[in-house]
């Protein structure tokens, strides 16, 4: 099948181009991003293949299947970049990679953990300079904390595994609870308001949804603990960033570590070093000593890309041949 791959790196050529040499699709790959004003390059692309900041909105799939596009493939779990509802009427199959390492986002986030907690990033600024002093760096025992999970699907179930193993208490909230979370890492669910209240670190790994949306917001943050630690490594827009920047000036938000940010599109992904910042909100994220940022790279390890590639094109050799489509993302 011919496929355009949209918002590509060298190292996305890397793994698929290693990975087709057993399927054998033809695939062109384009650096910019999907959105109405680019569909133009895909046009007499069958299917095109997009990731996690490529705007398939209405306008967008319109345009696509227009010009013959009738698959629209996800190198990423998440697919609120994409319109659902419209690519039904429209006739576009959409599919996703719903698992590849959840190891790999899992590990990411308790990286933010303790690098906050332990203010890795300062001593190791500080050594470089020739400052020893230990003023400021005090960290906290992770053994006996309240962590609360916000989500406990295949990343979640990972966090609680590593967690536990610290000694942690685990509490969490999911519409639907995991056994395996119960059962062998001892995760209490509670309601989302007792989570707020009474966690020590709140970590989120669950989708976005209209009613996730700016999940952390004024409200919920003035219910946290003061000094609490927040970290994000799920959907950007599941945290108000200009309420976050509130709490972080009151210390009810103690440390705050994320690896996605909800006007990111612009931002991540691209060497943006010698250009002059727009995003004020941002830009003032970045002023706190007490924030870490990462630029999207929790799923980035050899294992997660490796996985991504082979289901991407697993999922798109499905749709060429007519078989079962197990990981086509299904309107309400």
């Amino acid at each position: 099948m011919k496929i355009a791959f949209f918002s590509t790196k060298p190292y996305d050529r890397k793994f698929f181009d290693r990975c087709n040499e057993g399927f054998g699709h033809e695939i062109t790959y384009f650096d910019t991003r999907l959105v109405r004003e680019t569909v133009k390059l895909a046009e007499g692309f069958e299917c095109v293949c997009v990731f996690v900041n490529d705007r398939v909105d209405a306008s967008a799939l319109i345009a696509l299947a227009a010009q013959g596009t009738r698959l629209v493939a996800l190198r990423c779990a998440g697919f609120n970049n994409v319109d659902i509802k419209s690519a039904k009427e429209l006739g576009v199959t959409v599919m996703r990679v719903p698992a590849y390492s959840p190891y790999a986002v899992a590990e990411h986030t308790v990286g933010l953990m303790l690098a906050l907690n332990r203010k890795i990033y300062w001593a190791n600024s500080r050594v470089k300079e020739g400052n020893f002093s230990l003023d400021g760096l005090l960290g906290f025992d992770m053994r006996t904390r309240t962590v609360g999970l916000v989500g406990t699907g295949k990343i979640g179930e990972r966090v609680a595994s590593v967690l536990s193993g610290f000694g942690c208490r685990i509490i969490a909230h999911d519409k639907v609870e995991n056994p395996v979370c119960k059962e062998q890492f001892d995760v209490e669910y509670v309601s989302l308001d007792e989570l707020f209240c009474t966690s020590d670190i709140i970590s989120l790994h669950c989708p976005l949804f209209k009613e996730t949306m700016h999940l952390i917001n004024s409200e919920t943050i003035s219910k946290m603990k003061k000094g609490v630690m927040i970290i994000n490594t799920s959907r950007g827009a599941l945290i108000d960033a200009k309420a976050a920047i509130e709490g972080l000036k009151s210390e009810k938000i103690g440390y705050l570590g994320i690896d996605v940010y909800e006007e990111e599109e612009e931002l991540f992904f691209e060497d943006k070093t010698f250009e002059i910042r727009t995003d004020d909100v941002f830009a003032r994220l970045t002023t706190f000593p007490n924030v870490v940022i990462t630029g999207h790279q929790a799923y980035f390890t050899q294992e997660a890309v490796t996985a991504i590639s082979k289901t991407t094109l697993e999922n798109i050799t499905a749709y060429e041949n007519g078989g079962e489509l197990e990981n086509a993302v299904i309107s309400d």
